[in-house]
């Protein structure tokens, strides 16, 4: 784990994503707590001091020197220049790239050990896209995707945290139609291989329990409203419980949020994104935290978008990036214990 100079402080990356959003001024609001790390904010340090200058803030931001002691207070920027300069709420394909090279500083620096960690700040994928001259193609889906091609893991998994839950998703971002051919044995049992190792690795759990959801009401019924549970679903988790996995279900949808259920388990497994998330989100708006499962580093990111309309007054809550950031330490302390 990458440490500060001085210190064992872990040190935590923090890109600043879309230039025109919100992450660069919520970036400029860490100083607000005494963080157990070392946080430095990847993005245009000039951009920076603008958006402070913008939102009335007086934040010192210096040029990150890793070897330097630097005092509470003072934002440390690692430059990244942007191709043109941003003013709030206006995207400009020309930064498009500009934003994929803090995740590609990002993913080196953890991959090197430099970094102990990375929280992300939203993206707009419309514009990068359109920024890498796209056409008839997405040459860029999203922040997960890339990761994934870019550390070269073959599979990863979604996990939203907040509320007091875990709820990681079988399939993500898929139209509904889709979701019951996309939920094969391999996939389910890929995932489910995923999250029960990082909640060990990442999560300090010795034998962590996961509720599974089905996917037809009433969890399929014995096959009366759908047989995907009985083909696909049953027969893998008996297959990995087998091999000691503590998994539970599959559980009716409807009733396995309720707290005594809920505290039966340390995460949910849900089928499809609209399943799982809605509960989640509902108990954690705000501060809520995606994590990426699978990937050899550490990711977080905050569960909002870019918020344009909100970029440039101040008024952005803080709350899912430093939801973010105390995950991303967490996570980073679990593996550096493991």
């Amino acid at each position: 784990m990458s440490v500060s100079a001085g210190g064992t402080r872990p040190v935590v990356a923090i890109t600043s994503g879309e230039p025109a959003g919100v992450g660069p001024e919520l970036c400029l609001r860490i100083v607000e707590r005494d963080w157990p790390a070392r946080l430095v904010v990847l993005g245009d340090i000039e951009l920076m001091r603008a958006r402070a200058a913008q939102v009335g803030s007086t934040v010192e931001i210096r040029a990150w020197q890793p070897d330097a002691d630097v005092p509470a207070g003072v934002i440390e920027v690692c430059h990244q220049p942007l191709s043109r300069p941003s003013s709030p709420g206006r995207l400009d394909p020309a930064n498009g790239a500009c934003v994929l090279r803090l995740l590609d500083r990002a993913i080196a620096g953890c991959v090197s050990g430099e970094f102990a960690a990375m929280v992300t700040a939203p993206v707009h994928k419309g514009v990068i896209c359109e920024g890498l001259g796209a056409r008839d193609s997405m040459p860029f889906t999203g922040h997960t995707e890339y990761l994934a091609e870019h550390t070269g893991a073959p599979r990863v998994v979604m996990m939203l945290v907040g509320g007091g839950m875990r709820v990681a998703l079988a399939t993500t971002h898929l139209p509904l139609a889709a979701v019951p051919a996309a939920i094969t044995p391999q996939v389910l049992e890929e995932t489910l291989r995923i999250l029960d190792a990082d909640l060990r690795r990442h999560f300090g759990l010795a034998a962590p329990r996961v509720l599974v959801a089905g996917l037809n009401p009433h969890a399929g019924e014995g096959g009366h409203m759908g047989r995907e549970e009985i083909d696909v679903i049953i027969p893998v988790l008996d297959r990995l419980r087998a091999e000691g996995m503590h998994l539970v279900g599959p559980l009716p949808a409807d009733t396995l949020f309720v707290p005594h259920t809920l505290a039966q388990g340390d995460a949910v497994l849900a089928m499809y994104h609209d399943q799982g998330l809605p509960v989640l989100k509902h108990a954690s708006f705000g501060g809520g935290v995606n994590v990426t499962l699978g990937l050899p580093i550490i990711r977080t990111s905050v569960d909002h978008g870019t918020a344009l309309d909100l970029a440039g007054t101040g008024r952005a809550d803080p709350g899912s990036l430093f939801a973010a950031i105390e995950l991303a330490i967490d996570m980073a302390a679990a593996r550096a214990a493991a």
